[in-house]
């Protein structure tokens, strides 16, 4: 899934190739995708864009007149920008990986796209990005909390700490692969529970938080949207890792799988030497 690196990336490419340009139209292809229906996206048409914003994980692609296509790309969506397009047809609904398709007046525009089955992204067009429910939702940026924001967030809500840094609600823009590399780097337990952190290690937590994130994002901006997923698994150093070693300390890097995710993790640097128990496998050594 895009995360706060990438959708920022994302946001850079879009302001230094789309802004300026016109909507010549917006194509539905996939009706599961558009969430709202009040303006309908005729009412893109003739506007220009005029900045690429992020809300959390959310892509916020900003019209003139206060209008907003908000954008949630869930697990498998992504944007891809195209500089022509072959056909000037409009794309027939149903048909291939494409949900939604933006054209822009100079012939170029993206298209926003979605593998697999589960078909979850999500696109909104609204006057106020409040006015999508998950952006209401979200809880600081990631990036810019300070250390007492970060702590009095992560503290507010008890539970282990893997789950609670990605929960939205929280902090918003960390997900499943930048969690694994925040706790790594943090030398934490993704079974910690937050409310039991020391103030040491909440600092901790909060310098590696701000460090795996700015260094992605510096690593992701100016990349070309074709490239921005090779880029990000090249900088990961233990999430989707399993079996590998450990770039820090070469043990091996472990996993724990639930029923449609799984977490990565490196025992020397993050447990005391000792495996997790991988629920799904019922491995019960703790």
């Amino acid at each position: 899934m895009p995360e706060l690196p990438e959708v920022e990336a994302l946001g850079a490419y879009l302001r230094d190739r789309a802004v300026g340009r016109r909507v010549e139209r917006v194509e539905i292809t996939a009706i599961s995708a558009l969430k709202t229906y009040d303006p309908p996206p005729t009412a893109a048409t003739g506007r220009m864009v005029v900045d690429a914003a992020r809300h959390g994980k959310f892509l916020d692609v900003v019209l003139d007149g206060d209008l907003h296509l908000v954008v949630h790309l869930a697990r498998a969506g992504w944007l891809h920008y195209r500089e022509s397009f072959a056909s000037a047809a409009p794309l027939k609904p149903g048909k291939g990986p494409i949900a939604v398709r933006v054209r822009l007046d100079d012939g170029s525009g993206f298209d926003l796209t979605e593998a697999g089955t589960q078909k979850k992204l999500a696109a909104y067009l609204v006057t106020d990005p409040a006015q999508v429910p998950g952006v209401a939702k979200l809880g600081p940026d990631a990036l810019a909390a300070d250390l007492a924001t970060f702590a009095d967030r992560i503290r507010g809500r008890r539970g282990q700490i893997k789950g609670i840094l990605t929960d939205q609600s929280v902090l918003s823009g960390i997900g499943n692969a930048y969690s694994d590399e925040i706790l790594h780097a943090a030398k934490l337990s993704p079974f910690a529970i937050s409310s039991r952190l020391t103030d040491s290690q909440m600092a901790v937590l909060h310098e590696a938080t701000r460090e795996v994130l700015t260094d992605a994002v510096s690593r992701s901006v100016g990349q070309r949207a074709a490239t921005l997923k090779g880029e990000k698994r090249s900088g990961l150093k233990v999430h989707a890792r399993t079996g590998l070693p450990c770039p820090v300390c070469g043990d091996t890097v472990r996993e724990v799988s639930f029923a449609d995710s799984s977490l990565q993790y490196c025992p020397t640097c993050q447990t005391g030497g000792k495996p997790l128990a991988d629920r799904r496998l019922s491995r019960l050594v703790r």
